[in-house]
């Protein structure tokens, strides 16, 4: 099947691109023609972790790093939605000031659309068409809404998680689920008190998950002052060369091949009509979840 946007896109034009990615995102009729004939290979990172670990700051230092050594970088930023319209409450333009006008990176702000897991369900599609498009690194930065942040698992080639010395409960959330998902950790903010010794510990706890391949690297950053990023850089570097030949990739395709059934299976179902209905069921009054559920699927 011919298709005249495919090497617009291959090529590099961002019109054509952000138009590729409105229609996955979108489910638009011509998204699955462009997505069967792209195959693409760009590493993906993913960075995630709890708010206020300075994962936007972080992103910004090593996207210019990068950038100065004239790759080019996409980044898809997933920013929380609103619970009532689906819209972005952040933009682009807000966290990434210092990147929108770099020739040699390129922005996406993308919904969550109330994903409990902080990712957009077409963000696997996204990835295939920045991907096929001629970028050297592909970023995902999570919203960081918690535990669920381990769905950027089944997108990153490499999972970097970002924390923060004064973590406190914090370790306890990290050791129940999204520490088992980090490919690299950052320790950010590290000028202040208490780094060393959370550092130190992190480095116990990735001992004990090393494989023969890889152990994963404890990195201390200031991501205000670009310090730490020139190694971030490199642990990121080693991680793919030997991810290549990682038999996790099998798991990684079926967790993306699982969503993709999951929502297409979905698609007939609008949460926005189910929003209508009950407020109709509400206003009846007596209004059973259960009993509704069971006259809608009958």
């Amino acid at each position: 099947m011919l298709i005249p946007e495919l090497p617009k896109i291959k090529d590099g034009d961002e019109l054509h691109i952000a138009r590729a990615l409105s229609w996955v995102e979108n489910q638009h009729p011509k998204a699955l023609d462009l997505l069967k004939l792209m195959n693409g290979v760009t590493p993906v990172i993913g960075i995630t972790g709890p708010p206020g670990a300075g994962k936007s700051t972080l992103v910004n230092s090593l996207v210019n790093y990068w950038a100065e050594q004239n790759l080019k970088i996409a980044i898809l930023a997933v920013d929380p939605s609103s619970a009532f319209n689906f819209g972005s409450l952040l933009g682009d333009r807000l966290r990434m000031q210092s990147l929108f006008l770099n020739p040699n990176v390129y922005i996406r702000s993308v919904s969550s659309r109330g994903s409990l897991g902080g990712l957009s369900a077409s963000i696997i599609e996204m990835v295939e068409v920045l991907k096929f498009a001629p970028f050297d690194r592909i970023i995902i930065e999570t919203v960081g809404v918690g535990q669920s942040e381990v769905e950027i698992a089944g997108l990153a080639d490499t999972t970097i998680v970002v924390s923060v010395p004064e973590s406190g409960d914090e370790i306890q959330t990290l050791k129940s689920g999204i520490m088992e998902i980090a490919d690299v950790f950052v320790v950010n903010k590290s000028d202040r008190d208490g780094a060393a010794a959370f550092a130190s510990y992190l480095m116990k706890l990735a001992h004990v998950r090393a494989t023969e391949s890889w152990e994963c690297p404890v990195i201390l950053t200031q991501a205000m002052q670009s310090e730490g990023i020139p190694a971030l850089a490199e642990s990121i570097s080693k991680h793919q060369v030997v991810n290549q030949h990682n038999s996790r990739k099998k798991h990684l395709f079926a967790e993306k091949a699982y969503k993709i059934i999951q929502r297409n299976r979905m698609k007939d179902v609008s949460i926005q009509t189910l929003q209508r209905e009950i407020e109709t069921e509400l206003n009846k009054g007596d209004f059973n979840l259960f009993q509704y559920l069971e006259s809608r699927t009958a």
